[in-house]
């Protein structure tokens, strides 16, 4: 890998450390929100989100952009607005109502609808060690699954809808930053239309729960937007083969959080699928470290790396 090349990936894992940490911790953020429901925190989330990227990319002065960006992605940044909204609000009627395990799930199984776009649409290939990460990866989640009893509809609803976000967002050429912003941008006029329906109609929790909740709940734009940009560049520096794997950071904190915070069962079928989602991250991790090392070793000696053998 050339130097330009192997920064770029570093610098992407590093954005994507800090996009699946953050989201890690939200199962401990929503459930301060109520009682508003999860319509009603989406619509807000959405609102204060849009408002503040509106700052960010005006401080960034980026607004120019607007006006170089193609219809074929506003119909791309479109279909991103949707499949984020999508998820957003599962999750939070996930985590609101006692089902982060279940979350958990949806972004175990998430990876790998990311790794199958990779491989499908992107040609983007697996060597032996991400193989095995990966079958073990299936077996985890197939293990998960039989243990509801039931189609797993919030977890499916999950991974995909995140699942084909990021496949959008791999292809999007606008800077993350804009692009996160033109998102919520798209649906703020829905999501104000909602709040203010709720509001005519006396069902709104925003201003009736005292200064601190309103308060929070304005913070849930910042909460939002934050691991969403960081999301954004990761993306776009890395193969999505590599973001699919790295994604299992989320889910493990949440199904921590819902199982020793939350207290919600965990029976030993789930713990089965716990230890073998670790021993995917131990190969899918001991792999990249050693890819790393026998690459810095060949740009030592002067040796062509893997990927420049590849293209000569």
């Amino acid at each position: 890998m050339r130097p330009d090349k192997r920064a770029a990936s570093s610098g992407g894992l590093l954005f994507g450390v800090g996009a699946y940490g953050a989201w890690g911790l939200f199962p401990g953020f929503f459930p301060l929100l109520k009682p508003a429901g999860a319509a009603e925190i989406l619509a807000h989330r959405i609102v204060w989100m849009a408002l503040l990227m509106v700052v960010v990319v005006a401080a960034l002065r980026r607004l120019g952009d607007l006006r170089r960006i193609t219809g074929r992605v506003w119909l791309l940044l479109g279909a991103a607005s949707a499949l984020i909204s999508a998820n957003w609000v599962i999750y939070i009627y996930a985590v609101n109502n006692g089902h982060v395990v279940d979350a958990a799930l949806g972004y175990f199984i998430n990876p790998l609808v990311s790794v199958a776009l990779g491989v499908l649409i992107f040609r983007e290939s697996l060597n032996r060690a991400q193989a095995v990460a990966l079958t073990v990866a299936v077996l985890a989640c197939a293990v998960l699954t039989l243990e509801l009893g039931a189609p797993p509809w919030i977890s499916l609803g999950l991974a995909f809808s995140f699942g084909f976000y990021g496949l959008v967002k791999k292809v999007v050429p606008t800077d993350p930053r804009v692009s996160v912003g033109i998102e919520a941008a798209l649906a703020a006029p829905f999501a104000l239309a909602f709040i203010v329906a709720g509001a005519v109609a006396g069902q709104s929790a925003f201003l009736s729960n005292g200064p601190w909740h309103a308060a929070l709940m304005v913070l849930s734009g910042p909460v939002t937007a934050i691991p969403l940009l960081l999301f954004a560049v990761a993306a776009q520096r890395l193969p999505l083969v590599s973001l699919g794997l790295l994604m299992y950071l989320t889910p493990v904190m949440q199904l921590s959080w819902g199982v020793f915070i939350g207290q919600e069962p965990m029976p030993p079928a789930r713990w089965l699928g716990f230890a073998l989602i670790w021993i995917a991250l131990a190969v899918f991790t001991g792999d990249a470290i050693l890819r790393t090392r026998r690459e810095s070793t060949r740009q030592d000696l002067g040796e062509p790396t893997l990927d420049e053998g590849k293209q000569r």
